[in-house]
């Protein structure tokens, strides 16, 4: 089984975030970035990656994805704020 992503997008800083998952993590967030995915994310301008977790089998990207999304926001946002505290857009990170 090939590996996933589980990633956060957000509008700005503590805005409106989206959890997704992922076997592609640079190409899905172009999509999202592009407004080539119609739905939630391109209503809400939700472009900016401000976290992410690579797992070696989909089906556990999948899992985290499923359990992360019935967490509080709260809980959402301190995930975020261990590892980015800023809330700088790791895009450019991923996309060299």
């Amino acid at each position: 089984m090939a590996g996933g992503y589980v990633y956060v997008l957000t509008n700005r800083p503590n805005g409106i975030l989206y959890v997704g998952v992922t076997s592609d993590l640079v190409r899905r967030v172009y999509q999202h970035r592009e407004g080539f995915v119609d739905g939630f994310t391109k209503r809400y301008g939700l472009k900016r990656l401000v976290y992410f977790e690579h797992f070696e089998d989909i089906r556990t990207a999948i899992q985290r994805e499923h359990n992360i999304k019935h967490w509080p926001r709260a809980w959402k946002v301190r995930m975020i704020l261990a590892t980015n505290p800023s809330w700088d857009d790791l895009f450019p990170t991923i996309a060299q």
